[in-house]
This record gives C-alpha cells, sequence and structure tokens, in this order.
C-alpha cells in the first residue's frame, strides 16, 4: 500500500449515501418519464399529422407499439351495432404469418372484453385469464396484454390490442400513456372521418352532376347507364359495379351494364330477383347491404364477390332497376355513411335515367309514327296505283297484238311481284321492335338479313295468305331453317345471283319457294348437301315435300310443301 493512499472501512452506508442513491434513482425514473412523454407528444403529433382515414388508423397502431415497447399491436374497429370487430388493422406480422393463421378476429375472448366492457384491461398472461378464447393454429405465442378503448366523442369507435412487451409485462404506466395516446388517436380519427366523408360526398355529387351533363348532352340511355358505372367505380373501390333493371319475363333481372372485374361475363345476364339483393333492394325502394357479397355467387359466370350494396333506381313508386356496388372477397363492408350516400346519389340519379327512359321511348314513337306513315302512304298510293297501272295492262293485253300480248302479261308479272315485296316492307316497317313473341315475318325477315351481305343482290321476299297465324311454333322454326339453308346454298355456289323467296298459305298447304338465277349446283355436289337432306326429312315427318329443281332457263328452284294442319307439332 503507498504510504499517502487513503484506505476507508467497509462498513454499512450512512443515511446520506441511502438518500444520494434515492435520489439518482428518482432523478433516472424522472428522466425516463420525461423521455417516455416525449415519445408520446411524438406520436400524438404523427397521428394528428394525417387525414387519410386509414393511413391515421395504422399510425395509431404503430405509434402505440413504439410508446410501450410492445412486439404486437392492433387497433380492432366495432361494428355499428357494437358488437363485434368490424376490422383489424395490426403490425408486428409478417404477410407469410397472417396468410397462415387465416381469417382476422372476431371479437371474442379478451378482444371480446374490451369491446363489451368499453374499458382497459391489462394482464401479464393471456393464457390464465379465464377470459382467453385461445389462439388459433399457427398463431405466434402471447404472453403480456393491455387493450384500450379508442373514443371518438362519446362513441367507442375501436380499441388498442397490445401484446408481448419488450420488459415483461405492461406497467400502470403504459397504461397511462396508452389511454392518453387513445384520446387523442379519437380525436385524430374523428377529424379523418369526417374528411373522408366530405370527399367521398364530393365524389359522389360530382358523378351526378356528370351523369345529369351527359343527359343534358342528349346522350343515350345506354351511355348514361355506362357513365352511372364508371363513375361510381372510380372512386368506391369497387372491383364489380353494374346496373340491373327488371326483365319482361316476371321475376327476372338483367344486367343492363357491367363495369369492373370479370364484368363482360355478367352483362346482358338474366337471373331471378327472387331472394337476390336487387330484388329486395328494388321491392323496398331501400338500400340493401351484404357484407358477404352472396348475392351472385351462386351462377357459374359470376366472378367471385365480397360485401355488395344494392342502391333502388325508381321514378316514384315504379322501380327502374337498382345500382350493385361490389368489392373484393375479404374487403371491409360498406359503412352505414357510404350507404346513405350511395342512396342518395341513387335518388339523384333515377332523376336522370326515368328522362333518358323517357326520351328513348319518345324517340321511338316517334319512329313508330314515321315508319307508320311511310307504311301507309306504301300501301294507299304506291300499291294501289301499281294495281291499277296492272288493271290497265292486262285491259291492253287483251286488244294486243299476239306478239306484243306476251311482253305485257311479263310486264304485268314483274308488278304482281313489285307488290307483294311492297307489302313485305310494309310489314316491316309497321311492326317495329315487337316485344311479344316473335312471328314467322320477323323470323324469315331476320333470315334474309343476316344471309343478305353474303350475296351480291339483296334477296327478295315476299309473303301471301296468312302466314303469321298458320306458321307458327316448330313449324315456323322449321320454315325459317328452309330459307336459311336455301340462302346459304346460293351463297355458297352462286353469290352472284339474284334470289327470290315466296311464303305462301292456303287452306291446303304451306308453300315455300326459293329461286336463283345462278349456275345451280354441280353434279358433285348433289350426293353430299346433307343441309337439303335434312329438309326433306323435315318435310316428310310432317307430310310434305320437298324439291330441287333446276329449270330450263337456268338456275334452281327450291320448293319445300306441307299441309296447314301440320302447324302445331310434326307427327
Amino acid at each position: 500500500m503507498m504510504p499517502d493512499e487513503l484506505a476507508f472501512p467497509d462498513g454499512p452506508r450512512s443515511a446520506l449515501e441511502r438518500t444520494i442513491e434515492e435520489l439518482v434513482d428518482r432523478a433516472q425514473d424522472v428522466l425516463r418519464t420525461q423521455g417516455r412523454l416525449r415519445h408520446l407528444l411524438a406520436a400524438n403529433r404523427r397521428i394528428v399529422e394525417h387525414l387519410d382515414l386509414e393511413d391515421t388508423l395504422r399510425s395509431v397502431v404503430h405509434a402505440a407499439v413504439e410508446l410501450v415497447g410492445a412486439r404486437y399491436g392492433a387497433l380492432g374497429v366495432i361494428n355499428p351495432d357494437g358488437t363485434a370487430l368490424e376490422r383489424f388493422i395490426h403490425v408486428g406480422m409478417d404477410a407469410e404469418l397472417v396468410a397462415r393463421i387465416g381469417h382476422p378476429p372476431h371479437g371474442e375472448g379478451l378482444l371480446g372484453a374490451v369491446v363489451h366492457e368499453h374499458a382497459a384491461i391489462r394482464i401479464d398472461s393471456i393464457a390464465e385469464d379465464p377470459r382467453s378464447a385461445g389462439f388459433p393454429d399457427g398463431h405466434p405465442p402471447m404472453e403480456g396484454f393491455l387493450g384500450v378503448p379508442v373514443r371518438v366523442r362519446d362513441t367507442v369507435y375501436g380499441n388498442l390490442y397490445l401484446a408481448n412487451p419488450s420488459r415483461g409485462r405492461f406497467t400502470d404506466e403504459d397504461e397511462e400513456l396508452v389511454e392518453a395516446l387513445a384520446a387523442t388517436a379519437g380525436v385524430a380519427i374523428d377529424n379523418a372521418r369526417l374528411f373522408d366523408e366530405a370527399r367521398q360526398r364530393e365524389r359522389w355529387t360530382t358523378a351526378a352532376a356528370e351523369v345529369s351533363a351527359a343527359l343534358v348532352g342528349d346522350e343515350t340511355l345506354e351511355d348514361v347507364l355506362t357513365l352511372i358505372a364508371d363513375r361510381v367505380t372510380a372512386f368506391v373501390d369497387a372491383v364489380l359495379v353494374s346496373v340491373v333493371e327488371p326483365r319482361g319475363a316476371p321475376d327476372t333481372i338483367h344486367v343492363a351494364v357491367a363495369v369492373g372485374t370479370g364484368a363482360a361475363g355478367v352483362q346482358g345476364r338474366d337471373y331471378r330477383a327472387d331472394g337476390s339483393l336487387a330484388g329486395r333492394a328494388m321491392a323496398t325502394g331501400s338500400v340493401v347491404a351484404d357484407p358477404t357479397g352472396a348475392d351472385l355467387p351462386a351462377y357459374a359466370w359470376a366472378p367471385p364477390l365480397g360485401p355488395t350494396l344494392a342502391v333502388p333506381l325508381r321514378d316514384g313508386s315504379t322501380p327502374l332497376g337498382a345500382l350493385m356496388i361490389s368489392r373484393g372477397p375479404g374487403a371491409r363492408p360498406f359503412s352505414g355513411t357510404e350507404a346513405e350516400m350511395a342512396d342518395e346519389f341513387g335518388r339523384q340519379t333515377s332523376v336522370a335515367l326515368a328522362v333518358a327512359r323517357g326520351r328513348k321511348d319518345r324517340r321511338l314513337l316517334e319512329r313508330a309514327e314515321d315508319r307508320g306513315r311511310i307504311a301507309r302512304d306504301l300501301h294507299d298510293h304506291v300499291i294501289q296505283r301499281l294495281f291499277a297501272a296492272g288493271l290497265s295492262l292486262q285491259a291492253t293485253a287483251q286488244r294486243a297484238p299476239e306478239q306484243v300480248r306476251d311482253r305485257i302479261d311479263s310486264q304485268v308479272t314483274i308488278i304482281d311481284e313489285a307488290i307483294g315485296e311492297i307489302r313485305t316492307a310494309v310489314f316491316a316497317l309497321g311492326t317495329p321492335d315487337r316485344h311479344g313473341p316473335r312471328t314467322a315475318r320477323d323470323r324469315l325477315l331476320d333470315v334474309v338479313a343476316e344471309l343478305g351481305p353474303a350475296l351480291s343482290t339483296a334477296p327478295r321476299i315476299a309473303f301471301a295468305g296468312p302466314v303469321d297465324t298458320v306458321v307458327t311454333g316448330d313449324l315456323a322454326l322449321d320454315v325459317a331453317a328452309v330459307v336459311r339453308e336455301s340462302l346459304a346454298n346460293v351463297a355458297r355456289h352462286a353469290p352472284e345471283a339474284s334470289c327470290r323467296i315466296d311464303v305462301s298459305v292456303d287452306d291446303e298447304a304451306v308453300h315455300v319457294l326459293v329461286e336463283d338465277d345462278g349456275p345451280g349446283p354441280g353434279p358433285g355436289d348433289r350426293g353430299r348437301r346433307s343441309g337439303t337432306a335434312n329438309l326433306a326429312a323435315r318435310a316428310r315427318l310432317r307430310g310434305g315435300g320437298y324439291r330441287l329443281d333446276e329449270p330450263p332457263e337456268g338456275g334452281t328452284r327450291v320448293r319445300w310443301t306441307v299441309p296447314t294442319h301440320s302447324g302445331t307439332e310434326p307427327s
């Protein structure tokens, strides 16, 4: 030992030393508390910086986890009736772990206790608490737990859940800090919700204004429906938006327009209104929400859907249809505010839709009036003049020399054929846009219009007798098949030829005559024309006959005749 070194006895500490040590400990506690308060202030500042609701919710969870040193954190949003969790925002678990666990919690066990008690719950061991419902397979182990309600004004909006603190257990100070953070979070969430609602209302209002502007711009009904679906898809976070309307058949819904995922397979489809979300909305005149999207998945053509909203479109008490808005599977359900805004949009859109429908009906009426006027003029003036000219020519032929008489008779025949063709045109003009059962004339005119482009000269068709009265049911299908096959043969073998079709009905039989001035079928074609063989078989089943001739003057003539009593079913 050095001679000048001091040595103190190893004895008990004095009261002064103990006091100094206590002061140092308290100073460290104060410093630690000041640090945590600074963390709380920083967390509050970070929370209130956000205006987007989703960003605000996630920042609240991150701030709470960092504030108390927890490994896992979550914010559960309570559904409107206050019984379970509607949304669950969590941190601390990667995507692979979340996928292995499966669906998020519904608000049972300890989470449900916080939901129902609306008070903070702090425990050291989750497994030992009698309220614990256990963890699903694949869930990481959790020990310490702290749950604190988040209030927005006087309503519990959700709950903050924290687990596995780094110090082993949550303290009273942790609980106080998280409760203070939850109070700030409530204000931030309220502001974000108000901002989100204001932005959503602005978008709904803008969409309604665009629909009205399209109406002023003289858009068609189909364009208006498509615009409605497009605008809603753009801002509602939806995967499929469609406009449906009641169909002519009872209890049937028709998808008039669809936009989004799987729209091509949905648009134009019909499905039963009974039990469907759209049917309920149209029947009640109120918005109907389905949190699971169970309206269409029963149909093979429907894509998988999540939460769905059905908004009725109505003209007074008359249902015009429904606006269907669907999110993806597992997406958050529509809130009550979203349903209210969608309902208001539906009311404004219904006015535009009713005007567009009225405009379409007016156009159809004007078109029908024009067609009727043209048909009357053809019948009352053109046909009568041609008929008078024919009679005059027949009278002249009786007094004309023999060598001129045949030429006059041929012109009379041409006039008679022209009268028949004009009568067919009159029928087509006078029956626009049929909504009832299609007649035989409708079917045959459609066949001619379908196959006409395959011929250089448009085929001519004429009717005689009570065609629509006698040619019905399966007989109408057979007659259409005869005309279709005959025209297809002309297009295949003589596309440059002129073709004429005569369909006539008398007291005994239905006659179909198809003539063309082409070269006719070659010798090798006759033995392998299965289509004409089928037509002959159709005639035999009805007790009639079928002939395919090549007149001396050239061309091809098809005659198909069946008795009139076969107009119901083949014998």
